[in-house]
């Protein structure tokens, strides 16, 4: 006896529609499983066997293909689990699905009792067969409230093979998981940190301010313990509140990978990803044979720290520069090509040298001029041209460390922030775009300069030997301070602040 059961299932980040068909016939007792099937699709035989055995079920001692469709798909994981275990129930008429039923896709991955355990993609997969016209989508209970934010589509969560079965069957009301979407959203945005915390930096403070407020990113150098690390943990927390497009965008990513939490319905906060310097390029920009996301991809919509970033491989920062610029990454491989967002804003910093003294005049430098030169030269010009500010983060004094009276705190900086992206929002005409992502079309519209901005941009441009790139930069720069003092046109006082964040770019690293 034939039977088909509608299930889905995730490449790279985004959902597709599947079908196990399981066709029961009389002969030798064999299985054979079809359909592109990876080894943890192939063990799920002897698992199913098991659920389905202590659960009270019998196993089917005939001839039992199973194809797993598309067949030109490679199937990973065990998601497909629960629909396999369907399938052979309804093939060996020990569970008669309607043709409303019929209608509900399954996912799941079955432990040897018969419970189920969340897999990862749930809520791309729910997409997937909610875009598929179906009806509902039975999930294990850990995934039921990931599956739940998909409006359109009812979600069944359940624990165990039995209570599927029983929903099915109809012997087991079918309650669809209720998640109220603003509530949950809401409750998911936690900030347990504030630049309130921080103590003297106003400088840095305030060139965080500018790269929050246009989407830059930001290069900070200064001696271990200056506060670089505290300084952009702290970013994401002035940044715009995620909108709930963003969310879903982020958390279908996070989800993909195995990296929401259990019961976690979307992500409120934006993201903060901090990798250690020892990781691959594959894990910074995404990769595999079935390419995965990676870091860059992880921080979307929030923030990618690397601290002490020389320390980086030298060519697993080079992969960086796609990114950087495009705001995703594209990975192609025998079986195709896939496609990772990744606008986020980079975050890093470095000593001035490898002791970490160079110019702080409390400590003495123990570097030479050439390892000084050969420490700064594992950072590339072309990567280093795209980081947009570039800042000195000195030692605190004593006095500012000890002091009573608190800084600038989050609230207050996220306030000029939200402002100066309001602003950004009706000169791009609503359209989700900051003054980092400004093509050289909008620069030349959105950028004017008076005669003295000339004057200054082309001393700049000579004195500094800079770019094309870090010419467009600065003018991008001197457009967002504009927009964060409310500003029209940029003065002459927002370029003059906008080239001194350029200033490292030649005198630390030449």
């Amino acid at each position: 006896m034939l039977a088909k059961i509608p299930s889905a299932s995730v490449v790279g980040i985004d959902g597709y529609l599947a079908t196990v068909e399981v066709d029961i016939r009389h002969g030798m007792p064999t299985i054979i499983t079809v359909g592109l099937p990876d080894a943890a699709v192939k063990e799920s035989k002897d698992r199913v066997e098991s659920a389905m055995r202590n659960s009270g079920f019998s196993f089917p001692s005939d001839r039992i293909t199973i194809n797993y469709a598309p067949a030109d798909v490679r199937k990973e994981g065990p998601a497909f689990d629960l629909p396999t275990a369907l399938g052979l129930l309804a093939g060996s008429g020990q569970l008669e699905i309607d043709a409303n039923l019929s209608q509900y896709a399954a996912i799941g991955e079955l432990a040897l009792d018969g419970s189920l355990r969340p897999v990862r993609g749930c809520l791309a997969a729910a997409m997937a067969v909610r875009a598929a016209g179906l009806k509902g989508f039975i999930v294990p209970a850990a995934n039921g409230n990931e599956a739940g934010v998909v409006s359109g589509l009812e979600v069944i969560a359940v624990g165990s093979l039995t209570e599927a079965v029983g929903v099915l069957a109809g012997q087991l009301p079918a309650d669809p998981v209720q998640v109220d979407l603003q509530q949950a959203f809401a409750s998911s945005r936690h900030e347990d940190v504030d630049f309130a915390e921080v103590r003297g930096q106003e400088a840095a403070k305030r060139a965080l301010t500018v790269a929050a407020g246009g989407g830059h990113n930001v290069l900070m150098v200064g001696p271990p313990g200056s506060g670089k690390t505290l300084l952009a943990r702290r970013l994401p927390t002035i940044l715009p509140p995620l909108s709930l497009e963003e969310s879903l965008e982020t958390t279908r990513i996070y989800s993909s990978v195995g990296l929401l939490k259990p019961g976690c319905s979307l992500l409120g906060a934006r993201p903060f990803r901090s990798p250690h310097h020892t990781i691959s390029h594959a894990g910074l920009v995404g990769g595999g044979s079935t390419p995965t996301p990676g870091e860059v991809s992880l921080a979307h919509h929030g923030v990618l720290f690397l601290d002490e970033l020389p320390e980086f491989d030298k060519k697993t920062l080079e992969v960086l520069r796609q990114p950087l610029e495009d705001g995703h990454v594209t990975i192609s491989r025998v079986q195709g090509t896939l496609t990772f967002p990744a606008r986020m804003s980079l975050v890093a910093a470095l000593n001035p040298c490898p002791c970490g003294y160079f110019g702080d005049p409390r400590h003495a430098c123990r570097c030479t001029p050439r390892l000084i030169q050969s420490y700064m030269g594992r950072i590339s010009g072309p990567l280093l041209d795209r980081i947009d500010i570039h800042i000195e983060v000195l030692s605190v004094p004593y006095r500012e460390l000890r002091s009573k009276q608190e800084g600038l705190g989050s609230d207050e900086m996220r306030q000029s922030v939200t402002e100066a992206r309001q602003r950004q929002q009706q000169r791009f005409k609503g359209a989700s775009q900051t003054n980092a992502s400004m093509s050289p079309r909008q620069v030349r519209a959105f950028c004017h300069l008076d005669e003295g901005g000339e004057v200054l941009l082309k001393q700049a441009i000579q004195e500094l030997g800079l770019s094309a790139r870090a010419h467009d930069k600065i003018l991008r720069l001197a457009r967002t301070i504009a927009d964060l003092e409310g500003a029209d046109n940029i003065q002459v006082h927002h370029l003059a602040e906008a080239i001194q964040y350029r200033r490292l770019d030649r005198n630390m690293f030449a």
